[in-house]
């Protein structure tokens, strides 16, 4: 009796590490940690953007949009809408139909928001990850990373990272958020080391006469 005991804590302990090892595949880890190193090396970069959504239903609406990423600042550029991050305060700056308004946080209140400056990281926590079968994206060899969240409450249920195989750029990525809903970014024109001063980052209301400032820190 002690041995069948016994073989079943084995047999149950090979399981156990064969589904550990599957949740946190070593292969897409390498593929990921040389992505991220990639981004950490870099003195920053600009880049031209398509974002599409897509519903449960399958109607979609897409938008272009301009993005410039250094370190932990970012800046956000759409339409009618950008987005300022030096690091410690994010801007949010809405200008339509003749009206202009600023909203602003802290960085630390738009803590867990997916951003353009940790999708590089996201990786690190949160998240079971295996690699994907390859394929042709952008006309490269791109690897492919999908995520899955761990928590039930995370904002998205599954990420998917396109990675370019030969530079580990990260091209363009799609997020679902469990509900049906799809959410694509694709990089265009990827400048790498941009040579952008702190100031790019950061809002200047002076600039902008009449502006409505709410400020929410």
């Amino acid at each position: 009796m002690k041995k069948f005991a016994l073989f079943i804590s084995i047999l149950h302990f090979f399981f156990f590490a064969l589904s550990a090892e599957a949740q946190k595949q070593p292969e897409a880890k390498k593929v990921l940690d040389q992505m991220s190193q990639k981004f950490r090396s870099l003195n920053g970069f600009t880049a031209e953007f398509d974002f599409t959504y897509q519903d449960a239903s399958g109607s979609s609406e897409r938008q272009s949009g301009e993005i410039a990423v250094k370190g932990e600042q970012y800046r956000l550029k759409l339409p009618e809408q950008e987005i300022f991050n030096d690091g410690k305060t994010v801007w949010t700056y809405i200008q339509a139909d003749g009206y202009k308004e600023v909203t602003i946080n802290d960085v630390s209140q738009m803590e867990g928001e997916l951003t353009p400056s940790n999708i590089y990281r996201m990786y690190e926590s949160g998240f079971d990850y295996k690699l994907l079968k390859e394929k042709v994206f952008q006309g490269k060899a791109t690897q492919v990373v999908e995520l899955n969240a761990t928590s039930s409450d995370a904002p998205f249920e599954q990420v998917k990272l396109m990675i370019d195989k030969n530079s580990k750029d990260l091209l363009g990525w799609e997020m679902f958020d469990g509900q049906g809903g799809m959410f694509s970014y694709t990089f265009k024109n990827l400048k790498q080391n941009a040579n952008l001063p702190a100031t790019y980052f950061a809002f200047d209301a002076k600039k902008y006469p009449g502006i409505e400032v709410i400020d929410l820190r």
